[in-house]
């Protein structure tokens, strides 16, 4: 794999200006043609230098095949090759590298076609190893990954795969890093982007979501009514121990209802005898008297017959 390299274009230049300078001297002055192979042979050295020397950026190696046979690792920075025997077969990037794959219409082990997307994190540990084991090292851990992705989905539930992403990209690492191993590559992480499932199982699942909600609400609604009802039934038996109290109860409730909005409050007389709250002319007493407070409070003065006039046949009822 060749590559630009501007030092030994610069250093190419130099010899080959050198090598004019003295070619031209050799021409323009008499008795000094023999400099003339100088010449020639200090272009032929730029040539080689310039062949020679190379440049590993500081995350790199290079790798250099001798006459076919492995030579070594160089860089990072400068070093030399002999030209015509040397080459450098690849340039290994020792840096994390970041490989997006994805596996898709692949059925889970309750037979849900899914598109599953993750990305994959690694790095080169042996560049020797991933230069040697294997043809394309980068184009063998994009295969392995998504051979290990589809197997993972295959062992799974679709209901394990949305709820457990960390123990899916766990079990991904794991496999992933057992194939590369031998390639002399190590994987850091995998992450699981996004799972697709088909639109008819989303309806079908928000479906089931929202009915399962609808439950929770029925039962929850039950439990209030009946936590209600033994409230009330504690309460009647305070009131069958204490009378007294249901009637003090019960006078409370007739005069909170007496001073809402409503004119007209309808109440059997077996309730009256009950209550022990006399006739009907002491309800009407109590009502007029109800009513005045709520016109002070509205600033209608008490003896004002017009802000609230009696029903018809009695006198004083509001």
């Amino acid at each position: 794999m060749s590559r630009n390299n501007p030092l030994r274009y610069a250093i190419a230049l130099l010899i080959a200006l050198l090598g004019v300078l003295i070619a031209y001297a050799a021409l323009t002055t008499p008795g000094l043609s023999p400099l003339l192979w100088a010449a020639a042979a200090v272009v032929l050295a730029g040539v080689v230098a310039a062949a020679s020397v190379q440049i590993a950026d500081q995350w790199e190696k290079a790798l250099v095949l001798r006459l076919g046979r492995f030579s070594g690792l160089r860089g990072p920075g400068v070093f030399a090759i002999v030209p015509l025997i040397d080459t450098v077969a690849y340039w290994i990037d020792l840096r994390t590298i970041t490989t997006s794959f994805r596996a898709e219409k692949t059925l889970t082990r309750d037979t849900v076609p899914v598109d599953v997307e993750a990305v994959l994190f690694w790095r080169v540990r042996d560049p020797e190893r991933a230069a040697l084991e294997v043809e394309d090292y980068r184009s063998a851990i994009s295969w392995a990954a998504q051979t290990a992705l589809r197997e993972v989905i295959g062992k799974s539930d679709l209901a394990n795969m949305l709820e457990g992403r960390e123990r899916l990209d766990a079990e991904l690492q794991r496999i992933i890093d057992v194939r590369t191993e031998q390639w002399g590559i190590h994987v850091s992480s995998v992450e699981i982007r996004d799972i697709l499932i088909p639109r008819e199982l989303q309806d079908a699942m928000s479906m089931q979501a929202q009915a399962e909600r609808e439950r929770q609400a029925r039962v929850i609604l039950g439990d209030s009514e009946l936590q209600v009802a033994k409230k009330f039934e504690e309460a009647a038996r305070t009131y069958q121990d204490n009378p007294t109290a249901l009637h003090l109860r019960a006078m409370n409730m007739l005069y909170e209802g007496l001073k809402e909005k409503a004119t007209l409050v309808l109440v059997p007389a077996s309730v009256l005898d009950t209550m022990n709250l006399g006739t009907t002319l002491g309800l009407s007493a109590l009502a007029k008297t109800v009513t005045e407070d709520n016109g002070n409070r509205r600033g209608t003065p008490a003896g004002d017959e017009t802000a609230n006039p009696p029903a018809a046949g009695e006198p004083g009822v509001p």
